[in-house]
């Protein structure tokens, strides 16, 4: 199995997106707003609350756009307002030819959007397509890997729609953001959409960033009381990214680590383990038994997490030893058996090793 995962940064390039983050902050708030819950409701300045407002500039500088949005419906939710503020219903748009993801999907349908297929592993793909659909009016590009073998560059297949038609282009860059150098809107989409709740911040959160016209339009749709992100919940999301880059750094760490122990048959009973974005970026670990149902559950008698909550959300602290992606199931059912998911989460390689050699013994 060959997998392409998205290169992490280092450790010390994850510090100094700590280090921006908070130069961000303090050119929009003072000291004592810092230490502030921030306040609530529709205040007759800006018809949201001040504190959010001056969130979102913060986050906006810290990614080099003109504007941000946070919004309710966490990373989902963010999609369907960028898609919404690019495409009528109705609308063709380009995508992957992969398994599009299923919230995703489901926005799909309630717009009544048209799905046109490119293999964004080959950019001539990209040519041919949009010639063959002169009419396709926006593009959605999923930074992190639909499928396992997907290999291609962002940053290549925004130049390559750019060059071929001058159309919006939305980029959900949920399990990319503070792990890469640089996100979809930094590269050259119109809009880049994640969730906060996967970078240490509250429930239900989503943000967007990029072009300020498209912003402008989904802020005009997000105007009643009951949509606005409170104060207190934008101080956690900016709480959230201060901190994210240099545990998720962390973290890539202990993959690259608990890789190479298990490449090396520290636990006999692992035939073979991968890096892979399987949405976030986790272990695939292939057992030479059919084993892997009951090392899950041994592993959770062990202190494993038995499933994702926000996928490296602030709760996720133990290691999760999970069941492989429908994505790769549909590449070879068989796995089901044979292969697990690991994210150490904020664990260390020991611990992972640990649990694992433990579980895979017990049921063996």
């Amino acid at each position: 199995m060959k997998t392409y995962p998205l290169e992490s940064i280092s450790l010390r390039e994850a510090e100094e997106k700590q280090f921006r983050m908070v130069e961000c902050i303090t050119h929009h708030f003072t000291g004592t707003e810092s230490l502030s819950r921030g306040d609530l409701g529709v205040n007759q300045q800006n018809n949201m609350p001040v504190t959010t407002r001056k969130a979102e500039q913060a986050i906006a500088e810290f990614f080099h756009t003109e504007d941000c949005i946070l919004v309710r419906g966490s990373g989902t939710n963010a999609i369907r307002y960028a898609l919404s503020s690019v495409i009528h219903p109705g609308g063709k748009i380009l995508v992957h030819k992969a398994p599009v993801y299923s919230t995703t999907a489901t926005s799909f349908e309630m717009f009544g959007l048209v799905p046109v297929e490119a293999d964004f592993n080959d950019l001539g793909s990209i040519h041919k397509v949009m010639e063959a659909n002169p009419d396709i009016d926006a593009a959605l590009v999923q930074y992190s890997r639909q499928k396992l073998d997907d290999s291609y560059d962002i940053a290549e297949v925004l130049k390559a729609i750019r060059k071929e038609k001058d159309i919006p282009i939305v980029t959900d860059d949920n399990y990319a953001v503070m792990k890469v150098h640089s996100i979809g809107a930094e590269l050259g989409s119109d809009l880049s959409c994640f969730s906060t709740f996967k970078l240490q911040g509250p429930e239900g959160i989503g943000c967007i960033v990029g072009r300020e016209k498209y912003i402008r339009i989904i802020r005009k749709m997000h105007y009643s009381g009951g949509s606005q992100t409170q104060g207190h919940e934008a101080m956690d999301v900016l709480r959230g990214l201060v901190t994210a880059p240099v545990l998720l750094a962390v973290q890539a760490e202990s993959d690259e680590e608990i890789l190479r122990r298990l490449q090396n048959h520290e636990v006999p009973e692992v035939r073979n383990a991968f890096i892979a974005n399987s949405q976030s970026k986790v272990l695939l670990v292939e057992f030479d038994q059919p084993i892997a149902h009951a090392v899950l559950k041994e592993a959770e008698k062990l202190g494993a997490l038995p499933n994702p909550v926000g996928a490296e959300s602030k709760y996720e602290l133990a290691p999760m030893f999970y069941r492989c992606s429908g994505t790769v199931l549909k590449s070879d059912p068989s796995l089901g058996e044979r292969m697990i998911r690991i994210n150490p989460n904020r664990s260390g390689p020991d611990t992972v090793i640990r649990i694992l050699k433990e579980a895979a013994a017990s049921v063996k």
